[in-house]
C-alpha cells in the first residue's frame, strides 16, 4: 500500500511507537475522549485471505461518540453515511502512521449539501407564483 502524507480530508501523523503499541494507544485515547470502537477492519489479514497479498499492517477502527452521533443524526439523518468515524493505523516503510477524518472537512461536505438544498428550495419558491 502506498502512503499518503497529507490530504484535505484527514488529520495525519506518525509515531515512534511500534504498530501494536500505537493501536493500543489510539484505543486508549479514543476511550478517554468518549469514543467507543464499533468496528475493526484488519486490512492486512483481509487482503491476505481474499487476495493472497502480503501487505504491511493496516487497521481501520470505526469509532463513535454516541452523544455526538445522536446530535448529528437528529440534525441530518444522512450523516449516517459518514459514521462511524474511521481512525486508521498503518505501517509504511517501517514508520507507524495515524490518520483520522478531519471533522471540519466532514462538516464541510454537509454544509455544501445543505447549501445546495437551500438553493434548490429558494429556486423553487422563486418560480412559484
Amino acid at each position: 500500500m502506498s502512503a499518503t502524507t497529507d490530504t484535505t480530508y484527514t488529520l495525519c501523523g506518525t509515531t515512534s511507537l511500534p504498530f501494536a503499541e500505537a493501536v493500543a494507544r489510539v484505543r486508549e485515547t479514543l476511550k478517554e475522549e468518549g469514543f467507543g470502537v464499533l468496528t475493526e477492519i484488519d486490512v492486512q489479514a483481509t487482503l491476505r485471505e481474499k487476495l493472497g497479498q502480503d501487505v504491511a499492517p493496516y487497521l481501520i477502527l470505526g469509532a463513535c461518540n454516541p452523544p455526538y452521533a445522536h446530535r448529528a443524526l437528529q440534525l441530518e439523518p444522512e450523516l449516517g453515511t459518514l459514521l462511524p468515524c474511521n481512525v486508521v493505523v498503518y505501517e509504511h516503510d517501517g514508520v507507524t502512521h495515524l490518520s483520522a477524518i478531519d471533522p471540519v472537512a466532514m462538516l464541510g461536505i454537509v454544509g455544501k449539501r445543505n447549501s445546495s438544498r437551500s438553493r434548490r428550495r429558494s429556486k423553487r419558491s422563486s418560480n412559484t407564483p
